[in-house]
């Protein structure tokens, strides 16, 4: 499974930008997928994970109310809706995938990763 993450870019606070995390080789439909991100000097992080059936298995709390984790399993991708951005969202985000249809919300539950998309959020 390969994946690529796109939809980061720069955004004002208060703005909302859409993350596409799409599958090829052996799509990745009827696998668990997730994002992360990584702020510079900080640990990785889940932001939000989608088992195959399309029920959202986990969301950080920094991110509920605000994010939206989504899949079209025929397209084999996986988005991230994000409203409300705040700067502390910043970071890098990864889009991911599991070998199974069900994963948690760690990033060593997650087999597949994508090259990471830049998120920046300015005040």
């Amino acid at each position: 499974v390969q994946l690529q993450a796109f939809g980061g870019g720069l955004v004002q606070a208060g703005g909302s930008l859409r993350l596409s995390c799409a599958s090829s080789g052996r799509t990745a439909g009827n696998n668990a997928m997730g994002w992360f991100r990584q702020a510079p000097g900080k640990d990785r992080e889940v932001v939000a994970a989608i088992n195959w059936r399309g029920g959202a298995t986990c969301y950080s709390d920094s991110v509920k109310g605000r994010f939206t984790i989504s899949r079209d399993n025929a397209r084999g991708t996986a988005y991230l809706q994000m409203n409300s951005l705040k700067p502390e969202d910043t970071a890098v985000y990864y889009c991911t995938a599991s070998r199974y249809p069900h994963s948690g919300c760690s990033s060593g539950d997650y087999n597949y990763w994508g090259q990471g998309t830049q998120v920046t959020v300015s005040s």
